[in-house]
């Protein structure tokens, strides 16, 4: 495997076997937080990603002496859950054609839908060619272990035009984003929109008042670490509401590992009755400079608005505070739309290494990338702004 005769690869099997610093070098640099060492270890640590759930680590990393130069976050799996990459066509069709699927390694931050997944590289290597030979371990992992395909979910846009020059096939999948052009107050976010929705959005917030319910948002040291059980419940509860459909991918340990060490990247959303201690709701987002992320809510009442309030009004407004450039409210439905977030694509890239699958999905790809788009297009032809 050519690579220069001081780089050392190695394949690990948590991220718990490198240092958090030397992780972070690399990873804080990155406009995601969700490929940060914290992150991704509390994921592993807790037993949330784990081999028992089907995700079985398998991290590239790359060393010159003592240092880590570069690194992927990959998984071996056995199935596609927490993707949030809806393959079940490919996975089928591999079926009809009596052709393995599984297993695959993928490249994401898990059970997270948000773009930014990228290499991790030090700014003082050669990057083109350190992302060459990453390439080409892949590759030569996935010959000698019989892994069918890799795939890199969610990507940073920019990075994967790499993925692409080393024989990826992109598909294009539908994500929504609020983008902040300057606002100054909640008002000016306001404004764009059609009178009619203006009003819906002021009277949706006004229920809370009524409701005798004060929202509160909290960040870093402000957020009380015991929230972290509460955040727990209201994820259970979110997710028990779509049966079958649900996409429970945490386990407790995961909330508390967070709210003890990751605060700085999180802003916790909470909804109070008067006078009650704890927070009957909450909505826990992650930001990172000019980013902000939505991941998890959940509800101890059923309150009528409440969900748009802690999910997306809250968020915006101190979004706007705090000079947020933009917003991923996370996975979702069209109601999106009407809150003034616009569908955008993302891209995942694949790799197969099992040539019939490799030459069918290569055949019809633009295809299905044409129909998505397309479906991206119809979607924003509904946003509730009022015409220049």
């Amino acid at each position: 495997m050519p690579h220069h005769p001081n780089w050392n690869i190695r394949w690990i099997k948590s991220i718990g076997e490198v240092d958090q610093g030397q992780w972070d070098r690399l990873a804080l640099p990155l406009d995601t937080p969700l490929l940060e060492w914290h992150w991704l270890h509390a994921l592993e640590a807790s037993g949330s990603i784990a081999p028992p759930n089907g995700w079985h680590p398998l991290h590239l990393t790359v060393w010159q002496g003592e240092d880590l130069i570069a690194a992927a976050p990959l998984y071996l799996k056995t199935h596609s859950a927490g993707e949030f990459v809806f393959d079940h066509l490919w996975v089928r069709l591999a079926s009809d054609m009596d052709t393995p699927y599984y297993p695959k390694l993928v490249g994401m931050s898990p059970a997270t839908p948000v773009i930014g997944y990228r290499f991790l590289l030090a700014d003082d290597v050669d990057r083109e060619a350190v992302q060459k030979a990453m390439f080409t371990a892949i590759d030569a992992i996935c010959t000698r272990l019989g892994i069918t395909a890799c795939q890199f979910n969610f990507v940073d846009p920019e990075w994967g035009a790499a993925a692409l020059k080393s024989g990826y096939l992109a598909w294009r999948h539908q994500s929504y984003l609020w983008r902040n052009p300057g606002y100054s107050s909640f008002e000016d976010y306001l404004k764009p929109f059609r009178s009619t929705q203006r009003r819906n959005i002021r009277r949706e917030r006004r229920r809370m008042a009524r409701e005798g319910i004060a929202i509160q948002t909290l960040t870093g040291d402000q957020i009380p670490v015991d929230l972290a059980g509460l955040m727990y419940r209201c994820y259970e509860i979110t997710n028990a509401q779509f049966g079958p459909w649900a996409a429970k991918f945490l386990n407790r340990a995961f909330f508390e590992r967070i709210f003890r060490a990751y605060r700085h990247r999180l802003l916790i959303v909470a909804a109070h009755n008067q006078h009650a201690e704890m927070p009957l709701a909450l909505s826990m987002l992650v930001h990172k400079g000019g980013q902000l992320m939505g991941r998890y809510w959940g509800s101890t009442r059923q309150i009528k608005d409440l969900h748009f309030n802690l999910c997306f009004y809250s968020p915006i407004d101190w979004a706007i505070r705090n000079n947020i450039e933009t917003f991923d409210p996370g996975a979702g439905s069209e109601h999106k739309l009407f809150r003034g977030f616009a569908a955008i694509p993302n891209l995942s890239l694949h790799r197969f290494y099992q040539p019939d699958l490799n030459a069918v999905f290569q055949r019809f790809i633009g295809s299905v990338n044409i129909v998505e788009q397309d479906n991206i297009d119809e979607l924003n032809q509904h946003l509730p702004f009022a015409r220049s």
